[in-house]
């Protein structure tokens, strides 16, 4: 029998899920799964305002969804780890299959 993860594991997660229901921060988080960005290459690609971008991406951050990097004097931003990576695109993949009718598979 697997272990139950605990309530701090779970909590954590839930914050995290919570974070993701946003189609902007969902969609930040895609581009941010494949590169870094700043503010302004994300606002441009989103076609969201800047300060809209700058605070999603603060509530990612706090959420530890979110590293950033300086370069000179732009911050660039990019998904956290591996395992932030694989949930977008898994979530984003299981999506896929729900709209075009893809067969399930394990």
């Amino acid at each position: 029998m697997q272990e139950q993860p605990t309530g701090e594991q779970v909590e954590t997660a839930v914050a995290a899920f919570r974070l993701l229901s946003d189609g902007t921060r969902l969609r930040l988080m895609w581009l941010l799964s494949s590169a870094e960005y700043d503010v302004g290459s994300l606002a441009e690609s989103l076609q969201v305002a800047r300060p809209s971008v700058s605070q999603h991406l603060a509530k990612l951050r706090y959420a530890g969804l979110v590293r950033t990097r300086r370069d000179g004097r732009r911050v660039l931003y990019r998904a956290r780890d591996s395992h932030v990576r694989s949930l977008i695109k898994e979530a984003l993949f299981h999506a896929d299959h729900e709209i075009s009718g893809q067969p399930r598979h394990d």
